[in-house]
């Protein structure tokens, strides 16, 4: 039964007529069930999910169940955003607490994270939150001068590594050695340590991998029959004492790399311990996990895109590192870069590696889609599905297609609706913010990464399949760029 619109005295700041939210949540505890089979295993799902409530709705606000529901979360009633318009409001703080909404309606055990709310389940209305963020800011600024060189050697190593798997077999699978890769460059460049060389050896990614998933496994599928995952990984949360060791593994090797950075954290007040596993989780969560997904999907649109797109690159990119970087690659050859720019930040929004967004409202208050105005009450949760947002028709043209150059000249007015870092790009992060402290280090270094792809290569092509976390890219073929 659809909620009534309760007479209101809010100010409607928008001309479109004030409707009651569409949708409903059914029966508890069925309803929640039965949404959570089709949200994973259903025909195109989850993107299917949406799809299909908007247009029965026919509305891209709606009120929906989201996973994982009974016996993970207490609560799976959200109301959905789907547009670019009434998205954006997920970042308003003065709007929405973020508190504890980090992975949506439910929140793993602080177990997994050495007892602490870390900065990501932090609302910036806590004290806790701007000393965290601001942590983080130095770890960004302090690796600044690290971050070109050391990205230059480790994907050096990666691409020498790749041939020789595509010479000995015919194919090379990226993700595994580019997650290998990705930690190596995040111990070089923020802590000037290789974890290679610790007593983690290569173990780093599979640790993390291991740790992330008992975060998150209420809202992935691994490709098993539904009958497995669900008793498995989404009805139960998994007991954090089994990923201990591992997890301790982690921590052990940031207890010994990150000194300067804790040291800096004792003086902005926080305890050591606490200090550590917020740099723990800044470094695998939030980055490495960022890379992991990013990476491969900026490759496979990239490749997807062709050799026309390739030579336009190559060209792009080697003739700025020439004539602005004197044969390197620096801050100024980049910025001279304008494709590489925008094909990244295209990959960003036909793709955003972390799809949800939620936020609880503050107060009551209204929002608006493209036709329609609605009253949201307070404490009730929104959630906004990026991928829909980011290809909002009304905003982009061809929004399902990637479009290399959407962002060149004046295409770059469109970039406030990119909107992967938890704010739009046109915005800069800020302690009183939830905006990705490194929104600006990830966008560097996926430039980088086309960079360095081009500076070597030619063209490639790749085969490509996809799971929840993105795409798995398998390199078939490269062609060496004459002069590298």
């Amino acid at each position: 039964m659809e909620p009534l619109l309760a007479e209101t005295s809010l100010t409607v700041e928008d001309d479109a007529p004030l409707i009651p939210i569409p949708g409903s949540y059914g029966l508890p505890f069925i309803q929640p069930i039965i949404d959570r089979l089709e949200y994973f295993y259903g025909p195109g799902s989850p993107d299917e999910y949406f799809r299909s409530r908007a247009e029965k709705y026919k509305s891209t606000v709606f009120r929906a169940n989201m996973p994982p529901g009974p016996f993970i979360s207490k609560n799976s009633k959200v109301i959905v955003l789907l547009d670019a318009k009434s998205f954006p409001v997920l970042f308003d703080v003065s709007k929405v607490e973020k508190k504890d909404l980090f992975t949506g309606t439910y929140m793993p055990s602080t177990s997994l994270t050495g007892g602490y709310r870390v900065l990501s389940y932090l609302d910036p209305s806590e004290p806790r939150h701007e000393q965290l963020k601001n942590l983080l800011f130095f770890m960004l600024k302090s690796a600044s001068n690290r971050v070109i060189p050391q990205f230059e050697l480790t994907y050096t190593e990666l691409f020498v590594a790749l041939e020789a798997e595509l010479l000995l077999t015919g194919k090379a699978a990226f993700n595994d050695l580019g997650e290998l890769a990705a930690f190596r460059f995040l111990g070089r460049a923020y802590f000037n340590s290789n974890p290679e060389v610790t007593k983690l050896l290569l173990t780093g990614p599979t640790l993390i991998n291991a740790w992330v998933l008992f975060n998150l496994h209420p809202l992935l599928t691994l490709g098993l029959p539904w009958f497995l995952e669900e008793p498995l990984l989404h009805t139960f949360p998994l007991p954090p004492i089994l990923i201990q060791s591992s997890y301790q593994q982690l921590y052990n090797y940031f207890e010994s790399a990150a000194t300067s950075v804790v040291a800096q954290a004792e003086t902005l007040g926080i305890p050591k311990d606490e200090a550590l596993h917020n740099i723990l989780f800044a470094v695998c969560f939030n980055t490495f996990g960022g890379i992991k997904i990013l990476f491969p999907n900026t490759l496979k649109w990239i490749a997807q895109a062709g050799e026309k797109l390739h030579a336009q690159l190559a060209k792009e990119i080697r003739t700025a590192i020439l004539l602005y970087g004197f044969g390197q690659v620096t801050l100024n050859a980049i910025e001279k870069m304008p494709l590489t720019k925008s094909v990244v930040y295209e990959s960003l929004r036909i793709q955003p590696p972390v799809p949800p967004q939620y936020g609880r409202a503050k107060s009551d208050f209204t929002i608006s889609s493209h036709d329609n105005t609605f009253e949201i009450k307070e404490g009730e949760m929104l959630f906004g599905y990026q991928p829909f947002a980011t290809k909002d028709p009304k905003v982009f043209d061809r929004p399902e297609e990637f479009v290399p150059d959407r962002f060149v000249g004046d295409g770059e007015a469109l970039l406030k609706y990119v909107m992967w870092s938890n704010g739009p790009e046109t915005e800069s992060p800020t302690v009183g913010n939830k905006q990705c402290a490194g929104k600006d280090f990830v966008v560097l270094i996926t430039r980088l990464f086309v960079i360095e792809l081009f500076r070597r290569y030619d063209t490639f092509e790749v085969e490509v399949s996809e799971s929840s976390l993105g795409a798995s890219v398998t390199i078939t073929s490269v062609k060496m760029a004459s002069i590298i």
